[in-house]
This record gives C-alpha cells, structure tokens and sequence, in this order.
C-alpha cells in the first residue's frame, strides 16, 4: 500500500474526519473549530463548538449538521446559521437534545442513522480529572428528542458505524481492544452487545466500513489505522509515526482513506505541540454505512 500523503498540518489533534458533500470535514480539538478540506487543499474553518474538546460531528437526513459538545453533555445543532460563517457559540446552536441527565462525565462520539436518529456515547468517567475509568454506555436521541440509554457498561466507547442496511451499529471499545456490535431494533433500541472483532493488542478509536462489510479502525498507542474483518481477521494496514485518532473513507470514488494523526502524550500532554495532521492514502475498497 502506498504512503500516506499529509492533506494538512501543523493541527493540535484533529478528530471524528467525515466526507460530506465533496469535502473532507474533521473537528480541530484545542481549538473549537470544524474545518473543510476540498480537493485542491484549501482549508476553511466553517463553524466553531464552544468547547475545546471533545466533540464530534454528523449530519440529519435534511442536511443538518449536528455536533456533541462533550463536557457540556449536548447535542447541538445547526439550523442553517452557522456552517460558512467560522461561528458559533452555545447562544447561537441550537440544542438538539439535553443529554446531561444521563452521566456526570464527557459525552464522546456521534452517529447518525437514515431516520435522523442519533446516537450518542460517553466514557462513563471524567478523564480530564483523573478519575478511574468507569463503564460507558450509548444514547439514543429519536426523532422527537426523546433521550433514552440503550447500551451501558462499555469500555470506554468510542467511534461508531452504522452497517449500510441500517441494521447493526458498530461501536470500538478502546480499552476493550475490540469491535463491539449492536443488532438496531425497528424502534432505533438496541439489542444485546456481541464482540464483531476482537483486537488483541489493538486499541481502537476512530473507525469506518467498506463495500466488503470490513472495518478500519484508527489506533493511537499502536500509531497504525487497520483494515479487519468480522472475527479481527487483519486484511490492511497502514503504519504511521504517530498515533491515528480518526479515520474516514471518501474521496470521489469512496477509496480515499482519511486519517487525523497526532502526537499523544496523554492527558497531561494535551498542551503539546502542534503535531496533528490531515492524511490520505488509497485504498482498495469503497465506504459503506455511516457516517
């Protein structure tokens, strides 16, 4: 497999990379902002979330774009005023759901599904304060704004896919060094977790599936994104010389692997060095699901 090519650097950690409308998007964190990337490399910063870190992006059916604003424990979204402007404050979104109720800690990761249902995770335990780590769990927020906790006692959840017939949702447990599955009921519930891959070693973060059912994962500690299939069968993978948070398929024809990579020092290096940055490489087969 060819070498990554770096799209953007001098980032602090770039996070939760999604392709949307002929645009690489990923969340700036240390900075608040969400930022493009079209196909000539020009960069722009098309809103900012009113919190450092963490926060993820997705988008309702209708075009909508919704961001968690972790420490915050909301779901905001944005009605039109705010992507394009390089805005944005907790005045200015709209809150999509209130989710506070739920956990005393950061939410984490977001997805959609084809109904505009969303599905929230949190760790389960404040990080950023040293507490020890905690069971986390999965939200949903429906269509009405319902909020409703539909999994618990993950570990440490973090990225999350939804299959292309809609019917399963894939979460990675980073401490559990696997791909966990959820089978998705008519009424967006979930069912009982099952282990889709187990990683060994591996520790996942970001991930996102392909046309071939498989999944990419994003590894930090392991510095690598990896291609598994269901059962952790490895098929690629892509090292890096430095830790891969997020990792999104895109591009024209699907096959363009996106990477945000940093330098990760843990929770007391979090006011490092720019070392974050935006990369590509081509891959054989093209995403599939959501994001």
């Amino acid at each position: 497999m060819a070498q990554p090519r770096i799209l953007l650097e001098g980032l602090l950690i770039g996070e939760s990379v999604r392709w949307h409308d002929g645009l690489a998007w990923f969340c700036h964190w240390g900075t608040g902002e969400i930022t493009t990337l079209d196909a000539r490399g020009r960069s722009a910063i098309v809103a900012r979330v009113p919190v450092a870190l963490p926060f993820s992006i997705d988008w309702l059916p209708d075009g909508r774009l919704l961001a968690v604003a972790g420490p915050e424990r909301l779901l905001l979204r944005d009605d039109g005023g705010l992507v394009g402007d390089g805005d944005g404050d907790l005045d200015t979104w709209a809150t999509h759901a209130d989710l506070s109720g739920l956990t005393h800690a950061s939410l984490n990761e977001l997805v959609v599904d084809a109904q505009g249902r969303a599905y929230v995770n949190g760790i389960g335990f404040d990080m950023m304060a040293g507490e020890p780590p905690g069971p986390g769990f999965i939200a949903l927020v429906d269509v009405d704004g319902r909020v409703t906790r539909v999994a618990e006692g993950l570990a440490f959840p973090n990225g999350m896919a939804i299959t292309a017939d809609g019917g399963t949702l894939l979460v990675a447990e980073s401490y559990g060094h696997r791909l966990t599955a959820f089978a998705i009921a008519p009424d967006g519930t979930l069912g009982p977790p099952r282990i889709w891959a187990d990683l060994g070693e591996g520790t996942p973060d970001g991930i996102c599936l392909d046309a071939e059912g498989a999944a990419w994962y994003a590894d930090v500690p392991s510095r690598r994104c990896v291609r598994v299939r269901e059962g952790g069968e490895v098929l690629e993978l892509v090292p890096l010389d430095r830790g891969a948070f997020s990792c999104m398929l895109g591009g024209p024809t699907g096959r363009t692997l996106l990477i945000a990579a940093a330098d990760w020092g843990g929770v007391a290096g979090m006011g490092g060095g720019p070392t974050g940055q935006l990369l590509s490489v081509e891959v054989p087969v093209a995403h599939a699901g959501r994001p």
